[in-house]
């Protein structure tokens, strides 16, 4: 299927999904994450994306929360769109971080009031996604804003995707450059397409 045909399906497939289906597979995502690439974690920098609820995303809040309590000496960074550039900017995270929701439901930080990270600071960035297949590729809603955002990151920024849905077999109409993630974490397990997986 193509990108176009799989958005589709995909958001309707969310659609489909109740308050409660949600939230059960945020949680066995969030415990993936944690038991899989942050047991032993002391420090670092990690992206996460904050969830745009109308749309039924993977419930972050639950990583966030934990990291907050268990592990805080893990930065966290969110980022903010700019509609104008079509790029996004990154802000730490922090429980007195104040938050705006933007006009596509993102929650994001007040840039006059956050603090910046750079790109190449990022040790880890969650990607939100449609859809992926097993090959590494993912849809997302299609303005690109993370395609241009991971292409900046450091080689060795680990990229994870966060998935409600397994995998199809082929994203048809993929492109040389789009970046593939290194594994995506599902409900039911975790997808690997590098094994050179480090924090």
């Amino acid at each position: 299927m193509t990108k176009s045909a799989l958005r589709q399906h995909f958001l309707a497939q969310r659609r489909s999904l109740s308050a409660e289906d949600i939230e059960g597979r945020s949680v066995q995502i969030s415990n993936q994450l944690f038991s899989l690439f942050l047991t032993n974690t002391t420090s670092g920098n990690l992206h996460i994306f904050l969830p745009i609820v109308r749309q039924n995303e993977v419930n972050t809040w639950h990583i966030v929360h934990r990291i907050w309590q268990d592990f805080p000496a893990i930065r966290i960074a969110v980022s903010v769109s700019n509609t104008i550039t079509n790029q996004l900017s990154h802000y730490v995270l922090t429980p007195e971080t104040s938050l705006i929701v933007n006009g596509w439901g993102v929650p994001e930080p007040r840039p006059e009031d956050g603090c910046a990270i750079a790109i190449d600071q990022l040790d880890i960035v969650l990607v939100p996604l449609l859809a992926f297949d097993l090959h590494g590729h993912r849809v997302g809603y299609g303005k690109g804003y993370y395609d241009r955002f991971l292409v900046q990151c450091r080689p060795d920024c680990q990229k994870i995707g966060l998935s409600l849905f397994n995998p199809i077999d082929l994203i048809a109409d993929t492109e040389p450059t789009d970046i593939r993630l290194n594994a995506c974490i599902t409900p039911e397990q975790t997808y690997w397409f590098t094994r050179e997986l480090s924090f």
